[in-house]
């Protein structure tokens, strides 16, 4: 079997593969939780946040109790849907430029970016998430690495809404249709902690591996007879 290609784009998940799960549990979503009654009474009336309560169904969007009560119940769920996640990432923007949040990365993440982009055949890094466009540049904007804003370092940012479900084939399909300047499938890859992710990555035609953090979900023996699995950018 002939060796797989050196990658030329290098498509990385967020949590659980660059930053640790609970960052997201345990500071992003309690923090969304916290900020969100005192938002609502400063702003439902501001053009500014029109949109916001617009994207949501008219009869969770009627008063800002309504509308409190049902993005409690999405996040007990973690009900993945692109209305709530925009409102996380308004939300967690007041939280990052105060300083209250930055994203904690794994330490060879700043490295490994930096590394891949400044190589003397630079690799591309794109970013892939359920969470927000918008929300993904504000991590990556305010985190403890160095340098703190890994931004000029990114090429794109793709998330459910702009590529679609990422256990679907499809998603990473139109990821690498939206990027003509890459046509080979192959040499993208695409990192994650979620096996069935990395399964579709696969199916797309990309290489994928399975990122296995502290914190992580156990991956299984079969998994791991079947896939590739790093602890660290740096074994790649």
């Amino acid at each position: 079997m002939a060796a797989a290609p050196k990658p030329r784009v290098v498509l990385l998940d967020i949590e659980g593969t660059v930053c640790p799960i609970s960052f997201v549990k345990d500071v992003l979503f309690p923090y969304a939780l916290t900020a969100l009654d005192a938002t609502l009474a400063a702003e439902w009336s501001t053009p500014a946040f029109a949109p916001y309560i617009a994207a949501f169904p008219p009869e969770h969007a009627a008063t800002p109790s309504a509308l409190a009560a049902h993005v409690r119940d999405l996040m007990a769920r973690d009900v993945k849907i692109a209305y709530l996640k925009s409102l996380q990432g308004y939300l967690w923007e007041t939280g990052y430029a105060a300083g209250a949040l930055k994203a904690p990365l794994f330490p060879d993440v700043a490295p490994r970016i930096a590394a891949w982009t400044s190589a003397d055949e630079p690799v591309t890094v794109m970013i892939y998430s359920s969470g927000s466009v918008a929300a993904q540049k504000l991590l990556f904007a305010h985190t403890d690495g160095d340098p703190a804003d890994l931004r000029p370092l990114l090429a794109d940012y793709f998330d459910t809404v702009n590529a679609g479900p990422k256990q679907e084939r499809a998603s990473y399909e139109r990821i690498a249709a939206a990027h003509p300047e890459f046509p080979r499938l192959d040499e993208w890859l695409f990192l994650s902690d979620n096996v069935a992710e990395v399964r579709a990555a696969k199916e797309a035609g990309m290489q994928a591996v399975v990122v296995d953090r502290l914190g992580n979900a156990e991956v299984g023996q079969e998994d791991r007879r079947v896939h590739m699995v790093v602890t660290s950018f740096d074994q790649l």
